[in-house]
């Protein structure tokens, strides 16, 4: 995976135990929201603060961002004693993620990963609450410590709840996964289950208190609301990204390709105008060597006068191909879609097993094979 650009995803902040970690922009508008909704709450419950009491908020944003920092190492850290590599955390408007370079995993490894977040949630909150009793502190330190502690214990419950893109959609991902040996049928079914966590959550705090005829909490109100769009959009991205993944097998070149023939650059507009109408098809220009470098468009060739066309390049009526732009025809799958993604243009030459050109693939036939629409 190629470096992100920092300037424009955010503030790098070094890195801890080689993993690369920053502060994305959007960041500073939870911390803002956690500021003016907490920062009163603080206020009433410490009226000597005064002003103090949006520091105290601002200093609960930080630990709580440093909490979701140890979250996303745990997960970072399992996964690079897996020998999964480039893993790098972004700390952002919902808490964080980690994202990997390209990796295999198994079912019980991805589990192993994801589990370790709430895991380290689960541990900062035991070992909060035993420092806790055993120090004592009182005032403002009491009041962060403890609720740093909840919140850690919040934290890991709610990601561990069965459903993407919650940390526990793994659990389900991984059962379906090892169920059926497809990983991508796992992911549908855990953003499945992430969408009923968001219909159970909305319904939980915002039917529910309508239904039972009691007014409805402003802030909990707009927290339901942000999470469960959170959730609902991750889940359906999960989906939607599964099932193009599914259909990548249908990506077979023989299949996609219109069928083409070579004939040199040098050549003129009438010999590809024999070339076409005695072999139809498409007709692709090679260089000396061999190598494809451009496409006959047909649109072009017909607006050509026939008394010119044998003093006419062929060149003069070809679209140029990209550099490199040359497939294998027996290539389908993952594999080519990553090897597409290498090469420039939305057109590429297909050449068989004795690198003769045998057809044209477009970029369009390839997006239409994979999303079952139409191109």
């Amino acid at each position: 995976m190629s470096e992100p650009d920092t300037k424009r995803s955010g503030i790098p902040l070094g890195s801890v135990f080689g993993v690369p970690v920053s502060l994305a922009w959007s960041w500073f508008l939870i911390t803002g929201f956690i500021v003016v909704v907490f920062g009163p709450t603080v206020a009433r419950a410490m009226p000597g603060l005064g002003y103090g009491a949006y520091a105290v908020a601002f200093t609960y944003a930080v630990l709580l961002a440093i909490s979701v920092l140890i979250h996303e190492l745990a997960h970072a850290l399992t996964a690079k004693a897996f020998g999964w590599p480039g893993a790098r955390i972004t700390l952002n408007l919902w808490g964080g993620h980690t994202q990997f370079s390209s990796f295999n995993a198994t079912p019980g490894r991805s589990l192993a990963v994801a589990m370790a977040g709430p895991a380290a949630n689960f541990v900062l909150a035991g070992l909060g609450y035993w420092l806790l009793l055993w120090v004592q502190p009182t005032g403002v330190p009491y009041l962060l410590w403890d609720i740093v502690i909840w919140a850690n214990l919040l934290v890991a419950i709610f990601n561990v709840l069965p459903g993407l893109p919650l940390d526990g959609g793994r659990l389900v991902e991984s059962a379906v996964w090892r169920y059926t040996g497809n990983q991508d049928r796992g992911t549908i079914a855990a953003g499945w289950a992430g969408r009923v966590l968001v219909i159970l959550v909305v319904g939980f705090f915002v039917i529910g208190p309508l239904v039972q005829d009691k007014p409805l909490d402003l802030q909990v109100l707009i927290i339901a609301v942000l999470v469960g769009g959170f959730m609902w959009v991750g889940a359906s991205q999960g989906i939607t990204h599964a099932k193009l993944r599914l259909r990548l097998p249908l990506v077979k070149v023989r299949e996609l390709m219109e069928p083409a023939t070579a004939i040199r650059q040098d050549s003129t507009l009438a010999e590809v105008a024999a070339r076409l109408a005695d072999r139809g098809g498409r007709v692709i220009l090679i260089d000396s060597t061999g190598m494809p470098v451009a496409v006959i468009d047909e649109a072009t060739l017909h607006t050509i006068d026939e008394a010119v066309l044998a003093q006419s390049p062929a060149l003069s009526a070809a679209r140029a191909l990209g550099s490199g732009a040359v497939v294998d025809a027996d290539a389908d799958g993952r594999a080519l879609i990553g090897y597409l993604a290498t090469l420039q243009g939305s057109e590429y030459a297909v050449i068989d097993s004795g690198h003769r050109v045998v057809g044209l693939l477009s970029q369009a036939r390839i997006v239409s094979a994979i999303t079952g629409k139409p191109h």
